[in-house]
């Protein structure tokens, strides 16, 4: 069973990137980014979100031990800017008054606006995997068949 730093150091290196990209990219030190990796320290809610969106990895890839995940797709650059589009329509038609609670509008505050919008987005993200994951093999398959 691995370990967290272990998932961590795993998807780094699938990313093909360095301890000091991934640092760059989270805004985070080198040396913490080895002690996340060598189980010497637990990082924040925070700072596995901002490690797991530096390696275009949805969050439950680094925190869980599943070989299945060794398989999921990786996400383009293009697939990132089509989730941000996604993500801008979605949020721009609920209007602030869009929660019911027993039948009545609930104000969202900026908590609840921003824990909305990470379920929002995970839920993109997690939708345009799993359609990569659906039809891009069939895709390659025809390639590969082509190139015979």
């Amino acid at each position: 069973m691995n370990t967290l730093g272990t998932n961590i150091k795993e998807a780094r290196k699938k990313a093909g990137l360095t301890q000091m990209e991934l640092a760059k990219l989270t805004n985070l030190s080198r040396s913490y980014i080895g002690d996340i990796e060598k189980d010497r320290y637990n990082p924040s809610l925070a700072t596995l979100k901002a490690i797991a969106n530096a390696l275009n990895q949805p969050l439950d890839s680094i925190l869980t031990d599943n070989d299945i995940n060794n398989n999921e797709p990786t996400l383009t650059s293009r697939d990132e800017k089509d989730i941000k589009k996604k993500l801008d329509e979605a949020l721009a038609s609920i209007d602030s008054e869009a929660l019911m609670f027993d039948g009545e509008p609930v104000e969202m505050d900026t908590e609840t606006k921003e824990l909305l919008k990470a379920s929002l987005e995970n839920s993109i993200r997690l939708a345009k995997t799993l359609a990569k994951k659906k039809y891009t093999p069939k895709k390659y398959q025809k390639n590969d068949k082509s190139d015979d």
